[in-house]
């Protein structure tokens, strides 16, 4: 083989290596984007780099690999979901208890579930992996229950946060998850989530 065919050998070589460190990248950017969702374009824009935000969401996996989760029974599930009604029965006379005790009660939820509580921020990363479709919804019910600790929530904003909440607490039971859009119902003259059983009840 003369020189010249080496070089041009060595050339084709390293194209092909090229191609395929980024058909690696590619794939890999494809099934982190189809994983997390919404939650790769937020850590995208939280870190201002991709590289850097695909490396934060492996680490995500990592430690979620770790996690010992677990199912519930079907007895702690109906447990949760009488639960639910109580909180939906509850927002009828008191919204804001009843925005606060379902943020407690989906925490309580995502504990049994095997994920720790202890930091907001490390429990939203977890829930990541296999919930990104509602988390959102969590995030937004969490900042409305924040607000009306400080009375600065109106009862739409936390009629919507019980039915954020809900969410996130179908997707743990493993339920179909309701949708925020939602229509609202007026019993005692006051807005509930509703029309039950489809917005915050089963």
């Amino acid at each position: 083989m003369s020189g010249g065919q080496v070089i041009v050998l060595v050339i084709v070589l390293l194209v092909l290596a090229v191609v395929a460190v980024f058909a690696v990248r590619a794939a890999r950017r494809r099934k982190l984007q189809s994983t997390f969702g919404p939650e790769y374009d937020r850590v995208v824009a939280d870190t201002g780099n991709r590289a850097d935000a695909e490396k934060e969401l492996q680490e995500r996996q990592k430690r979620h690999a770790e996690l010992e989760l677990k199912d519930l029974s079907p007895e702690d599930s109906a447990r949760y979901r009488e639960s639910w009604e109580e909180v939906q029965i509850q927002f009828v006379d008191n919204p804001g208890e009843a925005v606060a005790t379902a943020d407690d009660l989906v925490t309580r939820l995502v504990a049994d579930r095997g994920y720790p509580t202890a930091d907001y921020d490390d429990q939203l990363a977890n829930l990541s992996v296999e919930h990104a479709r509602t988390l959102s919804h969590y995030r937004d019910a969490h900042d409305i229950s924040t607000r009306s600790r400080n009375g600065e929530a109106s009862t739409e904003d936390l009629r919507q946060a019980l039915v954020y909440y809900r969410a996130l607490f179908a997707d743990l039971l493993g339920e179909e998850p309701v949708q925020p859009a939602t229509t609202t119902k007026t019993v005692n003259n006051s807005d509930v989530t509703g029309p039950r059983p489809d917005a915050t009840s089963r």
